[in-house]
């Protein structure tokens, strides 16, 4: 796999205390947490901006806080996807992006997760994608199961938008791929609910096999409390390393 396109593994967010004297040493401040992550992954999935848009100056500290080739993945506020459910959210968009850039080049997708109880709008999807910038990569990520159709997939396709591939306990979303970014969110059973060995093995032959066709991964595991997510993601890391070079962090 010496061609094969890059593998991303991380956790949504990095700013847990519980993972404190599991992850984090016990005496590590609060601020030295992120650096020490990047010690171990590449990519993070930002989830506090899905709650509140940060400041200006922590998208920079947060660029100034990690080596070369550290990427972050962002969610988009919930202002944008849950209350006004995609409409008329221009200028909280433009604000939202023009933070996010702020990352500079440690900027990797855009994560727009649209409302479970949200059913597919093909118009309003098409509209809202066609207005977003076409440098970034926007990943959707779709609840509802009206969405998963061929309709939404061909339009995904031609704005080049990956649908996010998402697992919650017994629960799969279907895997599609709509263009050359797969984009993976393992949500588990739980917060408190790690994934079962062979799982991840599963999963990392199939992320294999993605980054071999020339599909770039990200793939992210949510399942924080008690540093499930931490877990997973290096059994994840290390099952990939039997399909391909070692990751970078080591």
């Amino acid at each position: 796999m010496r061609d094969a396109a890059p593998i991303h593994v991380g956790t949504s967010g990095w700013h847990y205390p519980d993972w404190r004297g599991t992850f984090y040493p016990e005496d590590l401040p609060a601020g030295a947490w992120l650096p020490r992550y990047a010690q171990a992954f590449d990519a993070v999935e930002v989830d506090a901006t899905f709650y509140r848009l940060p400041s200006e100056a922590a998208f920079r500290r947060w660029a100034e806080q990690v080596p070369a080739g550290f990427r972050f993945a962002v969610k988009a506020p919930r202002t944008i996807t849950h209350f006004r459910r995609l409409r008329g959210a221009e200028a909280a968009v433009e604000r939202f992006l023009g933070r996010a850039r702020l990352l500079g080049p440690h900027l990797g997708p855009i994560l727009w997760q649209l409302r479970p109880d949200m059913p597919v709008d093909l118009k309003l999807l098409r509209d809202f994608l066609t207005a977003l910038p076409a440098d970034l990569t926007h990943a959707v990520e779709a609840r509802h199961k009206s969405w998963f159709t061929e309709p939404v997939y061909d339009l995904l396709r031609d704005r080049g938008a990956p649908l996010v591939l998402w697992n919650a306990g017994e629960l799969d979303s279907p895997t599609v791929l709509t263009g050359p970014v797969v984009y993976l969110r393992y949500h588990g059973a739980g917060p408190a609910i790690g994934y079962p060995p062979a799982r991840v093995e599963a999963e990392a032959a199939r992320i294999a096999a993605w980054a071999e066709r020339g599909h770039e991964v990200w793939a992210f595991f949510d399942n924080d409390l008690d540093g499930h997510a931490v877990r997973d993601a290096m059994l994840l890391r290390r099952a990939l390393e039997r399909y391909t070079r070692p990751l970078e962090p080591a």
